[in-house]
């Protein structure tokens, strides 16, 4: 048996085989992803299960001024900021012209979705309640409120939307999606919206009192 032959140490030797570091990257990488949804879904656990939105605007008209413009839901399509969204929704009311009881139903685009508001409750110059039901994009129920305060010579209008996370996923889709800033952002158009419609409409009437006193 012969010995092998002497190794020249000045030769190069071949590299020593390695791991893969694409297999390490990965399973790093989704340690870390685990980790965050984790830490994420721990953090909206521990936020409220209900949730309220609300914006308001002082507007210069009396509460009885301001009052159908709220409790008749075909008048507040002239002020609402969702009516722009689809022009050719399909709308439909129901009940009473205006008041308890009324109801609106819509099927509009991706934007506008599908659902449906009914006044459950009406205070004559003071406030309008109503139960607003989300079918699309996503099942939702909340209670919607619109309440005059009159202060001076003006009225303080407050918009507000109330409701209860159905479940883990409603809530961390609202938290991701920052639900204050998106709807209160909506309410603030409305509401100033609403302060133009008013003005508009109490200058028509001033004119036309005039051309009745000719």
């Amino acid at each position: 048996m012969t010995a092998p032959a002497p190794v020249d140490p000045s030769l190069p030797t071949a590299p020593a085989p390695r791991k893969s570091g694409i297999l390490s990257f990965i399973k790093w990488g989704l340690l870390l992803l685990i980790l965050g949804v984790a830490g994420f879904l721990g953090f909206v656990a521990t936020l409220p299960d209900d949730f309220t939105v609300a914006r308001s605007i002082t507007i210069d008209a009396s509460p009885e001024q301001l009052f159908p413009w709220i409790n008749n839901l075909k008048k507040t399509q002239q002020w609402s900021p969702w009516t722009k969204l689809d022009p050719n929704a399909k709308n439909t009311f129901e009940g009473p012209e205006e008041g308890t009881g009324a109801s609106h139903a819509w099927v509009g685009n991706d934007k506008m979705g599908e659902g449906k508001m009914t006044i459950t409750d009406s205070q004559p110059n003071k406030e309008v309640t109503s139960k607003l039901e989300f079918k699309k994009p996503m099942e939702d129920t909340s209670t919607v409120k619109l309440a005059l305060s009159p202060e001076g010579e003006q009225t303080k209008v407050t918009w507000s939307m109330s409701g209860h996370y159905g479940n883990l996923f409603q809530k961390a889709i609202c938290c991701v999606m920052n639900m204050d800033k998106m709807i209160g952002g909506n309410f603030e158009e409305g509401l100033n919206n609403l302060k133009t419609t008013v003005a508009a409409d109490q200058d028509h009437v001033k004119e036309e009192m005039k051309e009745e006193a000719k």
